[in-house]
């Protein structure tokens, strides 16, 4: 006898099982809620190679894609190469390689050419800090100390500081002390340096079989979606899909553009200007500049504290530097960046500063790099949904229709809200209205007659 899935009983008898697991799993996790998060901290460590695998096959599948469809393909045509699978494996094959070259050659040469800038600057630095600590130092004797004015306390307070590094770093017995928590630290570092290595290479094999069956994942994940639920929901899904990647790449990718961008006009513009050590302020704020809206703030401040200190006779550098910064910001936010970047999140400028909140103190400095994009996929997500929902009942979708509204009818009528200091007849109140229909607002006629 065939079983029917479709049974009214087997449906309220999954229904109460579904409810009862829920509550189960609810309260074993009140009360067994730190053995929960170490078994999820213990899986991600597992998975971390496949994430990071996943991560750079991403990152590298427009490289991979551009290489097989400009140049190899064509290539192939041009040299009346048949079509067949070993072909389409070995151009594979030469694209991942390609692409791995690529990259590889790109960030050899950024880090020779951080080596080859910034190190000296740091060293420079190193060897200079006594002379910095000594200008600090008699900028603070000239301010106007008081007895128990601001400025005193700001100079004990320093004077303090500096008496305890200088004793720190002398007395070798405070170093000896602080041995075993210096070789427990260095030893924690050097584990996870190693565990970071090893889940990075793990990754960049596991990236290499993403990429050469990336088809076929795509293929099978539709499968899976199209099998688990209806077609509408399925094409939904897929279409959610789609734009989750849409939004990532074009968001990441042109953010690493325009950063690279802002650090090589910074660089340029900060060697004309002679601020001291243009390269390394300039890494710091390329780099800080892929944080959305904070970035900035984030580069410039640290650069503008040590630009002053090293060059504390001259402190207009400083203030030059930041106006400099300040122009560069605004042609970044309100030219380069959009020209890059479009529209490709949709949020505004209030969401975009609470995506970074919210994501930079749960995950860090992470989070506020991709808080912005999951958090516009969030917020595509409830948009359609809520859309979806004013379809249904016949009500129009835009925002700012609603502005005005104090109450809706059942029949769809809008009401405006009314002055307080003004009192309308119930005559008044009719010519009021606002009739919805499914295409849009049309407002009633107010000298109509009943």
């Amino acid at each position: 006898m065939k079983f029917n899935w479709n049974n009214t009983y087997f449906k309220w008898a999954i229904t109460v099982f579904s409810v009862l697991a829920g509550a189960i799993l609810f309260v074993y996790l009140i009360f067994n809620w730190q053995e929960f998060a170490s078994n999820i901290k213990e899986i991600s460590t597992a998975i971390m190679p496949i994430g990071v695998g996943f991560v750079i096959a991403y990152l590298l599948s427009p490289i991979v894609n551009t290489l097989e469809n400009v140049i190899l393909y064509p290539l192939c045509k041009k040299l009346k190469i048949k079509d067949s699978k070993a072909k389409k494996g070995i151009l594979r094959g030469i694209s991942i390689f390609v692409a791995f070259v690529i990259v590889f050659f790109i960030i050899y040469i950024l880090i020779a050419m951080i080596i080859s800038q910034i190190v000296p600057s740091i060293e420079t630095i190193i060897n200079n800090f006594d002379s910095y600590v000594n200008n600090v130092t008699n900028w603070i004797s000239k301010l106007p100390l008081e007895k128990e004015g601001i400025y005193a306390v700001i100079y004990n307070i320093y004077t303090k500081l500096i008496a305890e590094l200088e004793h720190w770093l002398e007395d070798t017995a405070t170093l000896i002390n602080h041995s075993g928590e210096i070789l427990k630290t260095l030893s924690l570092s050097l584990i996870s340096f190693i565990k970071v290595a090893w889940d990075t290479m793990l990754g960049l094999i596991i990236s290499v079989y993403m990429l050469a069956s990336k088809e076929t994942f795509l293929a099978q994940g539709k499968k899976v979606v199209f099998a688990l639920f209806d077609r509408v929901t399925a094409n939904k899904i897929v279409e959610s899909m789609r734009f989750t990647h849409k939004t990532f790449s074009g968001f990441i990718s042109g953010k690493i553009l325009d950063s690279l961008i802002i650090g090589i006009l910074c660089f340029i513009g900060t060697s004309i200007i002679g601020t001291p050590y243009a390269a390394l302020v300039s890494v710091i704020v390329g780099v800080t500049n892929v944080i959305p809206f904070f970035g900035p703030y984030l580069g410039a401040i640290p650069s503008a504290v040590l630009i002053l200190v090293v060059d504390l006779a001259h402190p207009l550098n400083c203030l030059y530097f930041l106006i400099f910064i300040l122009a560069l910001q605004q042609f970044d936010g309100n030219f380069l960046g959009p020209l890059i970047l479009g529209d490709s999140t949709g949020l505004s400028s209030f969401w975009v500063i609470f995506s970074i909140t919210i994501f930079g103190g749960l995950f860090g400095v992470m989070g506020m790099v991709v808080g912005v994009p999951v958090f516009a996929i969030i917020y595509a997500a409830t948009k359609g949904l809520i859309n979806g929902a004013l379809v249904k009942k016949s009500m129009p979708q835009e925002t700012e229709l609603y502005l005005k509204v104090d109450s809706i009818d059942e029949d769809g009528t809008f009401h405006e809200i009314q002055p307080i200091t003004k009192k309308k007849s119930s005559e008044e109140k009719k010519t009021s209205k606002y009739f919805v229909k499914a295409k849009g607002l049309i407002k009633r006629d107010k000298k109509r007659n009943k």
